[in-house]
């Protein structure tokens, strides 16, 4: 079995948020199975900021549901979205 890297955009709820607070949020529910890579902030409009969270998981069906599922129950989070999934060579 292969992994693949996945870009997950998260969006906060406003502008407001703290944003190091969501990114440990983050960091800390990324479920056994998956590996944290890096986040990156991209900016949006009026000063709201979205992440984009990269994880490695195995290339199984249904590989990003559970960090997707952790990520939908993080507070101040208004969505989240995979953006691209790529094969690791």
């Amino acid at each position: 079995m292969g992994e693949v890297v996945a870009t997950i955009k998260v969006m906060p709820e406003s502008p407001d948020v703290n944003l190091e607070k969501i990114k440990e949020d983050i960091i800390q529910s990324i479920p056994e199975g998956a590996e944290f890579h890096k986040i990156d902030e991209e900016p949006i409009a009026f000063g709201l900021v979205a992440l984009k969270v990269m994880v490695v998981v195995g290339d199984e069906e249904g590989g990003t549901e559970k960090v997707e599922e952790n990520l939908s129950k993080l507070e101040n989070i208004s969505s989240i979205e995979v953006e691209d999934v790529r094969r690791l060579m």
